[in-house]
């Protein structure tokens, strides 16, 4: 797709990426929101995120986040090895390479933070297109949660993945 840029993440985009994210979230198929977050809480994820040099990219075309890729540590004692993958994209640029670029980008960055030695990562059994992708970069299946979510009437599971770095 033509015109697409990547960034780190960055306050510049912070409204932008806030709208994005409660679009996705609100197709309540990909995500475990069915809304996003305020505005206050983005900003805080971008400073704690810039303050930590932790890893999130955004897609972005004319200057409006169009998808975002982030891994987070898990800060618990024990698990703090353990980096937590988000990624999402707007329903228009799917199925372009934005979301394996932002993934690509993302584990490449998160290489070099040697705490980080797994990405792990749940993602509904619905979500056939997104378990393709991360198998294509080396995740694999851990475990299954059936009926884990129920939206609208309808059960999805959930797929968990890792993938050791």
């Amino acid at each position: 797709m033509n015109n697409i840029e990547y960034a780190k993440s960055s306050m510049k985009y912070a409204k932008s990426y806030c709208n994005t994210l409660d679009i996705v979230a609100r197709e309540k198929k990909y995500l475990l929101l069915t809304k996003g977050f305020p505005e206050k809480i983005i900003l805080d994820f971008i400073k704690m995120i810039k303050k930590n040099n932790l890893t999130q990219f955004f897609a972005l075309k004319d200057e409006k986040v169009i998808g975002w890729c982030d891994i987070r540590p898990k800060n618990i004692e024990g698990f703090d090895h353990i980096g937590e993958l988000g990624i999402g994209l707007l329903p228009e640029f799917r199925h372009n390479g934005i979301g394996t670029t932002l993934l690509k980008l993302t584990i490449d960055d998160v290489k070099k933070n040697k705490k980080i030695e797994k990405i792990e990562l749940g993602v509904f059994k619905s979500n056939k297109n997104a378990i393709k992708l991360f198998k294509k970069y080396g995740f694999v299946k851990e475990g299954e949660r059936i009926k884990s979510r129920k939206i609208d009437g309808v059960y999805d599971n959930i797929i968990l993945m890792g993938k050791e770095i």
